[in-house]
């Protein structure tokens, strides 16, 4: 008996580690996954020296399973933010007022980073796409 119930003990183990990978790929990875705290900054040439980083802050959409809700802030400016991980991609629209959409962010995991990272393009929605930015978000402890 006790033997039955060690190996039950040791297959359900395996189960739960294997449900939850050390190294998540772009394809394992999960709206649950991107929770929590990011910082995003300035990747493209045009970046200002000194320009200071954004702070990302994603929980759970109170209203829509499988979506992010959250808040984008630097210094004194605040915005509100939705997001979606769909098809290996980040799509995230951000928004001063809660009203109208400032800008749409778009990012894809960066290989070998297990998910820490992404990398993308800011599209401001008023401005031609010469206007857009690319970035880079990294997770915070």
């Amino acid at each position: 008996m006790k033997r039955c119930l060690f190996l039950l003990w040791v297959c359900l183990g395996g189960v739960a580690y294997a449900a939850a990978p050390v190294c998540p790929s772009a394809t394992e990875i999960g709206p649950d996954m991107l929770v929590g705290r990011w910082q995003l900054e300035w990747t493209d040439g045009a970046r200002q020296r000194g320009e200071a980083p954004w702070l990302l802050e994603l929980d759970p959409h109170p209203e829509y399973a499988g979506s992010l809700k959250g808040s984008l802030n630097r210094g004194e400016e605040h915005h509100l933010v939705v997001a979606d991980w769909d098809d290996e991609a980040l799509t995230m629209e951000e928004s001063v007022d809660g009203q109208r959409i400032a800008a749409t962010w778009q990012a894809t995991a960066t290989p070998g980073q297990c998910g820490r990272e992404l990398r993308g393009l800011r599209l401001p929605d008023s401005a031609p796409d010469a206007s857009a930015r690319r970035f880079r978000m990294r997770r915070l402890p």
